[in-house]
Formats: structure tokens, sequence, C-alpha cells
């Protein structure tokens, strides 16, 4: 029988977003046998990493006991980019993977290949048609250029990957990316998951 990968950087399963097209917050949205997505994928990718955690401005996660699981983006702003800072202080390794709570599909292999891919770089990130900022490895030596950007109150990852050494690995399989974005995402990958 194979054996499971076991990664040992930790996992942040984003969760803070606004969710402004979806009209509601789809973290806690229900999906597969789980009352949320979040619980969904934080029970998924559970057993593949020794350490998740999940990223948000507030704690509305009813399955989590352990409140040190959360970690808190500081501030008031809605940004990736804050929460990028949050988390790379609160995690004590040097490496995290990092991905949204609404990118369902994606395999702990795919997961594998970026970590294995990740040494000597401070991002680095999965590209399929376009390139996906949230769904990657980031090295805390990022954190010097998200203060600088933050302060300057920028908050495009798309900028902090173009000034930092950052890997992009392309994969072929679009779907494994599916982002649930708007409603009809959402319908698309509940059919999926069925």
């Amino acid at each position: 029988m194979k054996e499971k990968p076991s990664y040992d950087i930790p996992c942040v399963i984003l969760c803070g977003g606004k969710s402004s097209r979806m009209g509601e917050d789809k973290a806690l949205l229900p999906f597969a046998s789980y009352s949320t997505l979040v619980q969904y994928q934080y029970e998924r990718l559970k057993p593949y990493f020794k350490n998740i955690y999940l990223s948000s401005k507030v704690n509305k996660f009813d399955f989590i006991e352990d409140e040190t699981s959360i970690i808190y983006d500081s501030g008031e702003v809605h940004s990736p980019l804050v929460a990028l800072k949050s988390i790379l202080e609160a995690v004590p390794s040097k490496n995290v993977f990092i991905l949204t709570v609404d990118t369902p599909f994606i395999k702990p292999v795919t997961i594998g290949k970026l970590i294995d891919a990740s040494n000597g770089n401070d991002i680095t990130v999965a590209k399929t048609l376009k390139l996906h900022n949230l769904c990657g490895v980031f090295n805390k030596s990022c954190l010097y250029e998200i203060d600088k950007m933050i302060a300057k109150d920028f908050h495009k990852i798309g900028a902090l990957l173009d000034n930092l050494k950052t890997e992009v690995v392309t994969f072929n399989d679009d779907n494994e990316f599916l982002n649930l974005n708007k409603k009809s995402d959402y319908e698309k990958a509940l059919f999926i998951i069925s």
C-alpha cells in the first residue's frame, strides 16, 4: 500500500476574503458532506501536514476546538498581503504552504511538487492558463518586501511576486485550480464533487 505524503511545513488556508462576487461568505458554504467549504478543505488537507491553520479576521469556524489553529489578520484592511504578513509572522517555520479556501480540488501531489520546487526561493506558485498567486510556498524572506508594500498602501500580490525570487511551476489541469468566485463556480464544483 502506498504511503500518504506528509509535508513538514505548515499549511494555511486563507479564509478572510470578502466574497463580494459570491454574495455570501464562501468559506461557510456547504460542500460535499461537510457543513462548510472551510471544514472540507481543513479535513482533506489535515492528513498531509503536521500543522494546519486557518487565516481569517474572525473566528467563524464551529469545527475548530483549538483556537491556536487560527491566524488572525492584523489591521482593518481586507488584503491577501495583510493576511500573508500575519501568517509569516505567526508560523514558526521558515516556509509555509498557502492556498485559498475556494480552491477545493488541488491535489496533494500538486502540493508536493510546489514544496519540492520551493528550495532557495522566496515564493513558489502554481500556474495553469493563469498564475495562481495564492497557491504555493511562501518564505519568511518575503516579510521585508511585504512591510514596504503595506507602508505604501500597495496590496497587489502580483507585484510581490515580481519583486522577489519567485519560481513558477506549471500544471496542465486547469480544473484542479477551479476557483469558486461566483455562484456558477460553486454550482460547477458541487456537480464535480457529487
